[in-house]
């Protein structure tokens, strides 16, 4: 069984559109995107700094056009089960046919400017806690006075942790003092897949509910509840509760082993993020990227 994997912020750079622009089909797609976007995301895509990239608004959908255009011109292109790492489950589900190109941006778009604004409105943190159990850092977070919560179980060791600055500071703290290998404050604006996104996931949920979404051509494992999924109800529902909740990302790639991945091939963006969370999920899994 053929994994296919979408990779979600983090994994942008500089000139990640030069490798695209051979192919007719990629061409269109990006003039169709600059007339959704209302600019011209091609040119940041070709000249942009790092800088530039890092803008939420111009990396979630520089990441999804990536991967979505990326699976498209790629000759015998046919997933046997998908999965997308937050930003990434969006273009799992166009990749596997459950959208439309169209209308995946369109709702990649709305949920960059959503969450853009909850970041300003309410200012949070993120942390990446190397080599600390899973079940120690939930205790940590729970017993944190301000919102902090488990984010992106990443891989077996490394888990993110997310919410209120202070809060997010603290629960860092206990666990070097608990002993973690290491506890990292990530460059990120806000407090992605927390209770802090609740504003951003009100302004997302009208547009998943307009949003025209079929049974898929394959299974998709969503971040919610790393369990396969097609039918198109659950699948708006998991979509949403993703915003605010975790993304269980070692969960998935166990699953998916389980249930008779042979081979990861990720999607778009740099190549190397998922690739090596996988690795530290079952380090003889053959891995490779388009």
């Amino acid at each position: 069984m053929k994994a296919y994997i979408f990779p979600g912020q983090g994994a942008q750079f500089p000139g990640m559109a030069s490798s695209l622009l051979d192919k007719v089909e990629a061409k269109e797609l990006f003039s169709l995107a600059n007339d959704i976007l209302g600019f011209d995301i091609l040119q940041v895509m070709l000249d942009g700094s790092e800088e530039d990239l890092k803008q939420t608004r111009i990396t979630q959908p520089a990441i999804f056009l990536h991967s979505v255009i990326t699976s498209k011109i790629t000759v015998g292109f046919a997933p046997d089960a998908v999965a997308g790492h937050s930003l990434g489950e969006f273009s799992a589900l166009v990749a596997s046919g459950a959208m439309s190109f169209e209308e995946g941006l369109k709702l990649v778009l709305v949920r960059a400017l959503a969450m853009q604004k909850a970041c300003d409105v309410t200012p949070g943190a993120m942390a990446a806690i190397i080599g600390m159990d899973d079940e120690v850092v939930e205790r940590v977070c729970n017993e944190t006075s301000e919102v902090v919560v488990a984010a992106n179980y990443n891989s077996p060791g490394q888990l993110v942790i997310s919410g209120e600055s202070i809060g997010v500071e603290s629960a860092m703290e206990k666990l070097k003092e608990l002993g973690c290998k290491n506890a990292i404050r990530l460059p990120v604006g806000g407090a992605f897949h927390s209770p802090l996104m609740a504003s951003a996931a009100d302004e997302l949920k009208e547009g998943i509910e307009k949003a025209n979404i079929i049974i898929p051509s394959c299974s998709i494992y969503q971040n919610i509840d790393a369990l396969p999924q097609k039918d198109p109800d659950q699948i708006r529902i998991n979509l949403l509760k993703q915003l605010t909740g975790p993304v269980r990302w070692s969960q998935t790639i166990k699953q998916m082993i389980e249930d008779g991945a042979t081979e990861f091939i990720e999607v778009g963006g740099n190549g190397k993020v998922l690739s090596g969370l996988v690795k530290k999920v079952d380090r003889k899994m053959p891995v490779r990227s388009l």
